[in-house]
C-alpha cells in the first residue's frame, strides 16, 4: 500500500498542486477564482490540507479561524471547517483529516471546532463522520442546516443567527449572494443567469468581500451561495438551468 501523506497548501505550493475541487478543469473561471480566493485567505491563517496516497490525491480538508470563516455562525475562538471530501470511504482518510484539524485547535488553544452540515445536499460535509468523531449537534437552522461542534470548552458552544426570515425578506428582486470559496459557484451562477435571461428577468449579484457582509446579508448558514426571489429562497447550491427555470416559474405563478 502506498504511503499516506498530508500536504498543507500555501501561496507557494498552490501554484504546483492547486486546489482539489474542479481540478479536472484548471482553466475554468471557477477553478481560477478558487485558487485566487485561497491565496488571499492563507494570509488570514486558513488551512487547506490535501491527503495523498502515494502521488494520488485522495482527499482534502479546509478550515479557518471563526472570525474569517465563510459560514454564518457565531463561534468565538473556534476553528470552522468549510469542506471535507475524500475519494473513498472506509479507508480512514476523513478521520485523518479531522484529527489534523482537532490537533490544530488544541495547539492554538481554541475552544473547539465547528462544522455546518445539511443532509439535503452534497455541497456540505456529511455529518455522519463528525458524529463518529464525537462532534455534537448544537444548533439547527432553516432549510435542514445543522451546526455540529467538538467543544474543548463546554461553556462556549457555537450558534446560528436567529433572524433568517428578516434576512430573506429583504430581497425581492432576483438576487445571487456569493463568495468564491467554492469553485462551483461560477457554474451555479451561470445557470441562474441563463434561466433568468429566458424569462427576461434582471439579476442582482452581491459578491461578499468580507465576513461582516456575509454575516449581515447571507440568508442561509452556508453563506457562499444563495439565490433569492420575492423573499423566497430558490437554492443554496448548484441547480441545472432547467431546475432554476422551474422554481422561478413556480414563484411567478
Amino acid at each position: 500500500m502506498a504511503e499516506i501523506q498530508m500536504l498543507e497548501l500555501n501561496s507557494t505550493t498552490i501554484e504546483g498542486t492547486g486546489s482539489f475541487c474542479l481540478r479536472s478543469k484548471k482553466k475554468s473561471d471557477g477553478y481560477i477564482n478558487k485558487n485566487k480566493w485561497l491565496n488571499n485567505r492563507f494570509e488570514e491563517g486558513l488551512k487547506y490540507i490535501q491527503l495523498f496516497e502515494g502521488e494520488k490525491q485522495v482527499g482534502f480538508i479546509e478550515y479557518t479561524d471563526s472570525e474569517f470563516s465563510s459560514r454564518v455562525v457565531y463561534a468565538e475562538n473556534y476553528l470552522v471547517i468549510h469542506c471535507l471530501w475524500v475519494s473513498e470511504t472506509g479507508k480512514g482518510y476523513g478521520t485523518k483529516l479531522i484529527n489534523k484539524c482537532l490537533e490544530d485547535a488544541k495547539n492554538k488553544d481554541k475552544d473547539g471546532v465547528a462544522v455546518v452540515t445539511n443532509s439535503e445536499t452534497s455541497w456540505t460535509p456529511s455529518k455522519d463522520i463528525f458524529l463518529k468523531k464525537q462532534f455534537e449537534l448544537v444548533d439547527i437552522g432553516p432549510y435542514d442546516f445543522e451546526l455540529l461542534a467538538y467543544p474543548l470548552m463546554k461553556n462556549n458552544l457555537p450558534t446560528f443567527p436567529r433572524n433568517w426570515e428578516e434576512r430573506i425578506a429583504r430581497f425581492q428582486d432576483l438576487t445571487i449572494l456569493r463568495s468564491f470559496q467554492c469553485p462551483y459557484v461560477d457554474i451555479a451562477t451561470e445557470n441562474v443567469l441563463s434561466a433568468a435571461n429566458t424569462l427576461g428577468l434582471d439579476v442582482n449579484i452581491i459578491d461578499f468581500t468580507n465576513r461582516a457582509e456575509l454575516m449581515e446579508l447571507s440568508p442561509t448558514p452556508y453563506g457562499i451561495f444563495s439565490v433569492v426571489y420575492k423573499g423566497q429562497l430558490l437554492t443554496f447550491h448548484r441547480l441545472t438551468t432547467h431546475s432554476v427555470l422551474k422554481r422561478l416559474k413556480e414563484i411567478i405563478e
